[in-house]
Order: structure tokens, then C-alpha cells, then sequence
């Protein structure tokens, strides 16, 4: 409210008494003081209501009143009760720093003019946000008046002056600023992603803070109606599963009227994420049939006929996809008291869009399903991909991997892990069966890895270490037991190396020179090393079968 609304209130009983060219100045707030410095409990546009107990001489005047300009106070209102008419000096004071002056009538209680103060602006405040979420809420609306979230950036960027991005979980750039200048680096996306997910599982609430170099970011979250994916209540998946608006600023210095204003442009983002969602209910019932038709081991004919339906569906104007890929995943908690299926569903639509893309399109040609705990992807590759290999266009385990887990991992803590499996690429419906059991078995082998984020493509299915992760995990701590326990306590008591000593010399093939100059020894004091192993563990390093043992013990320890 402006102070000249004071004066038009004859029920506050208010007569001004200088600074009559200072009346369009805003009011928000108001504070009663007798304090002879109060400074300290001031934040600027107040109203400082006063009874005159500070002032005991006319020297005071001055130095209250520029303690009371220097915090930006927006008028003086002193009441005439204690002393009678308003003392000069405080009016000479006021005029000096261009304060405005208002005396209060002694039979106007001050309390009435801090009720009448509150009511006018918390109103107008009520009022103003509701004019601004109102009108980005019209921005958010579809048709031509429409835009999304990057119309709601630009409006905060246009009427607060705040640059702001909305993030994925997994650190993917959903929307910013077109005016902003050059978009997030990746790397700082997946950072903040990474910062925010942490922060969220510690229980702290938001906004988080982050400094990275000079620059402070106000992480803030976009809840989905309280909830995760597809009605998920445990916490632990709906911090996995929601967006987050990353805004440059430190919001921890905000007046509450803009930390509400930031609250309302989250709560529209979320409106539009929930939408988006909704929109994805076609794609995932597609999959979700042609997955049952896959397991159920239904003719090829048929599947084949249900994919020319989802194609146009997944590859809008591209006509229908010569290949496809399968990618399985699984979210687990420790205890298991968390049914990952509908986290994982909206997890894995995320991670398989190109990190290097921008906007929530690219997510609109995927389909996913969950089944129980786990997850499965259905991903057309359209025509351009294969017009070469499809295994160079299509989608890479250690890709996947490297764009999402840091953030990932720091949503997981330490009670929750994601594995995924990648199938190669297949160009019929007879092939999908194959696919699904390659990526499945894929996943099993990332299972079999440390790690809070593992994955593993359908390339490393044809080595000998598939048969790894499925042998027991007593015949696997007896096997590498027996064989490299007494090299491990070698080590610890005499510092020899003998197990790095092994490991290049398998990796060497048994190469005496080229081993002796990768580890910079000798050749002799090699084969004494080597000699010692065979003492310690019984095996000749010479036989084919005792290499074998030795190698896999190392790849199971």
C-alpha cells in the first residue's frame, strides 16, 4: 500500500506533519518501537509506530531518526499521548532525511493503525501473487497462449530478474530461459541434480543452497501432488522421481512474498509434469501388450502386428522402426519393504532420453512397462539409425551409465541401487523374445558389480565372465578364499605385491619381458615373485588350467 492511503483513513487519526512529496512510497510492513536504536529489528519498508519513551533530549531526535533511514524505513508515525504536540526537533530531524512524519492522535490506539497496516498489505500481497500465478498459470494452459515451463522462466526472468532451469532427477535439462543466454552445462545439471537428490534424503527441506565457484544456487523441488510415480507414497521413490527448479540465487535472504511466489511457479511446473505423464499412458499400455505378448511366447505374426500399431505412436512422422532395442532395469532397497516397479517405469523413461538433448520431447518415442519389481523399455530406433550398424546408433550400456549415475547414486544413499541391462539391437518381432532375455540376463550381470548405479550391455554377454555373478556366493568366497588368502596375508606381512604381481602377469599372457616392464622389475626378481605365488598356493603358473583359476578368482574377489 502507498502511505497516502494512511491519510484517507480518518479512523486512524493520522496528520502529517512533513514529507508531503514522499507520500507515493510503498508500505510493507509495521513495527512499534521505543527502542533508542531498533535497526536491528528492521528489514525497510516499515512503518515505525512511536511513543516517544527514546527521546530524553532534543539531541536524540537526530540520531533515531537516521538509524531509522539508513534501514529504510518508509514513514515515522509518533504518537502525541506522552508528550503532546510533536516536539520540533524531531520534525527538523524527519525533514533532513526526508522521512515522512505523521502524529498519531492520542485517542487512536496504536494497535489500530498495526491491524489496519497488516489487513491492507497482506491483502495486496495475497493479491499480486495471485495476479502473477495466475497469469503464468494462463502461460501454462495448451493452445495458442501456451508454452510450458519455458514460458514461465522467461517470465521469471522478465518480472525478478532470476535465471532458472528445470531439472531432471537425472540431471537432464528439461526447460530454461530461452533469453537466459547458453543452457546448463551438462555437467553442472547432473551436479545439481546430484546436490539436490542428497540434500532432499537427509530430510532437509527446501530450498537448498549450492555454491559452485562464485555462483550460489537455490535448489527448490517440484513435487508431483505429493507423491511419486503412478501413486508411489514412499518417500525414498518420490525424491527419485521429481523434477527440481534450480534458480541463481541464494534464496536464503528472500522475503517470504517471493519464496511463496517461487512455491506457486513450482507447483504450475508440476501441473505440467503431470500432464506430461498423462500423456505417456498410451505409450506405456503399447508396451505393456506387446511385452505380454513377447513373454507369453505369442507367433511373431502377432506381435509383429501389435508393433505396427505403436510405431506411429513412438516415432511420430517417421514411419515405422526397422529395429528396436530392450533395456531392463530394477530399483532395490535394502530390506526390500519398497515396490521399485513404478519408480523404476519413470526412472528408466527419463535415463534413456539423450542427456544431450533438451526438453521433455525426445521422451515422447520411448515405452515402458513395469512387471513386479522390474522395469523394460521397448525403444524403436527409427530409419536413419539403420541405415548403418544399428549397435553404433542405437543405445550403450557405459553411456547410459556415465550421464546418470553420480546424480542417481546420490538420490539412491546408501540404502538403494538401480541395474540396468541393454539388449543389441534386433529388426523383427522374432528377435524380441531374444532381446528381452539378453537385456535381462545384462542386468543380472550389472547386479553382480559394487556399486549403487551399475549397468551392462549385451557386448559383454559373450565373454566368460557372464557365469560370474550366477555361482553362489559360498563357492565364491571358498574358491577365492583358497586361492588368494595366503597371497593376500603375504602381502600384509612382508609388502611383496604379489597379488598386483599376479594380475599383470595374467594380464600379460605369462610374458615374462613384457610383464617384467610393465611392473619396471627385473626379470628375475619376476620370476621369483611368480615363484613365491606357486609355492604359497600350491598351482604352477605354467599350466593353462591354474591361469584359469587364478583369473577368476581375481575377477570374483
Amino acid at each position: 500500500m502507498r502511505l497516502r492511503a494512511l491519510l484517507d483513513t480518518d479512523a486512524l487519526g493520522l496528520r502529517l506533519l512533513g514529507g508531503e512529496d514522499e507520500l507515493d512510497r510503498a508500505l510493507r510492513g509495521v513495527m512499534t518501537t521505543d527502542l533508542r536504536d531498533p535497526s536491528r529489528y528492521l528489514s525497510g519498508g516499515e512503518l515505525v509506530l512511536t511513543g516517544l519513551a527514546w527521546r530524553r533530549d532534543a539531541a536524540d531526535s537526530e540520531p533515531f531518526v537516521r538509524l531509522l533511514a539508513g534501514a529504510g524505513v518508509t514513514a515515522l508515525a509518533a504518537g502525541e499521548a506522552e508528550l503532546g504536540d510533536i516536539p520540533e526537533d524531531l520534525v527538523v530531524a524527519c525533514a533532513r532525511h526526508r522521512l515522512p512524519l505523521f502524529a498519531v492522535n492520542e485517542s487512536v490506539a496504536f494497535a489500530t493503525i498495526t491491524e489496519h497496516v497488516v489487513r491492507q498489505v497482506s491483502g495486496e500481497r495475497a493479491g499480486d501473487l495471485a495476479a502473477v500465478v495466475d497469469r503464468h498459470r494462463r502461460m501454462m494452459t495448451s493452445g495458442p497462449a501456451g508454452g510450458g515451463p519455458d514460458v514461465v522462466l522467461d517470465l521469471l526472468g522478465s518480472d525478478l530478474d532470476l535465471r532458472a532451469w528445470v531439472l531432471s532427477p537425472a540431471g537432464r535439462l528439461i526447460a530454461g530461459p530461452k533469453a537466459a543466454g547458453p543452457a546448463l552445462p551438462a555437467g553442472l545439471c547432473a551436479r545439481l541434480a546430484a546436490e539436490h537428490l542428497a540434500a532432499t534424503r537427509t530430510g532437509r527441506r527446501g530450498p537448498h543452497r549450492v555454491t559452485v565457484g562464485t555462483t550460489i544456487y537455490s535448489l527448490f523441488p517440484i513435487s508431483t501432488a505429493g507423491r511419486g510415480p503412478d501413486g508411489a507414497r514412499d518417500e525414498r521413490e518420490t525424491v527419485l522421481s521429481d523434477w527440481l527448479l534450480a534458480v541463481e540465487a541464494d534464496a536464503g535472504d528472500w522475503p517470504a512474498e517471493r519464496l511463496d511466489l517461487l512455491d506457486g511457479v513450482t507447483q504450475l511446473i508440476a501441473v505440467e509434469r503431470d500432464r506430461r505423464d498423462a500423456a505417456r499412458t498410451v505409450r506405456r499400455r503399447l508396451a505393456r501388450e506387446v511385452l505380454e505378448l513377447v513373454q507369453a511366447g505369442s507367433a511373431p505374426a502377432e506381435i509383429a502386428a501389435r508393433l505396427r500399431v505403436a510405431a506411429p505412436v513412438l516415432l511420430p512422422g517417421l514411419g515405422a522402426a526397422p529395429h528396436w532395442q530392450v533395456v531392463v532395469a530394477r530399483v532395490e532397497w535394502d530390506g526390500g519393504d519398497a515396490d521399485g516397479g513404478p519408480l523404476t517405469q519413470a526412472l528408466l523413461e527419463e535415463i534413456l532420453v539423450d542427456p544431450r538433448s533438451t526438453g521433455p520431447e525426445p521422451s515422447d518415442r520411448i515405452a515402458v512397462a513395469h512387471s513386479g519389481e522390474e522395469a523394460i523399455a521397448l525403444v524403436p530406433l527409427p530409419a536413419a539409425s539403420s541405415a548403418h550398424d544399428p549397435s553404433e546408433s542405437g543405445i550403450h550400456a557405459d553411456t547410459l551409465l556415465a550421464a546418470v549415475r553420480d546424480p542417481l547414486t546420490a538420490g539412491l544413499d546408501d540404502d538403494g541401487r538401480l541395474t540396468l541391462g541393454v539388449s543389441a539391437a534386433v529388426h523383427s518381432a522374432e528377435g524380441l523374445r531374444g532381446a528381452l532375455e539378453e537385456a535381462r540376463h545384462a542386468r543380472r550381470v550389472a547386479a553382480a558389480r559394487s556399486g549403487r548405479v551399475c549397468a551392462a550391455g549385451h557386448q559383454e554377454l559373450a565373454s566368460h565372465v557372464l557365469l560370474l555373478p550366477f555361482v553362489p556366493d559360498d563357492v565364491r568366497r571358498a574358491f577365492t578364499a583358497r586361492l588368494l588368502d595366503p597371497l593376500r596375508d603375504y602381502d600384509r606381512r612382508h609388502r611383496a605385491e604379489l597379488i598386483p604381481t599376479l594380475e599383470a602377469f595374467l594380464d600379460c599372457d605369462g610374458s615374462w619381458t613384457r610383464c617384467a616392464a610393465r611392473l619396471h622389475l627385473h626379470v628375475n626378481t619376476l620370476r621369483y615373485r611368480v615363484g613365491r605365488i606357486e609355492q604359497l598356493t600350491s598351482r604352477d603358473l605354467s599350466r593353462l588350467e591354474d591361469k584359469l583359476d587364478f583369473f577368476l578368482a581375481l575377477r570374483m574377489s
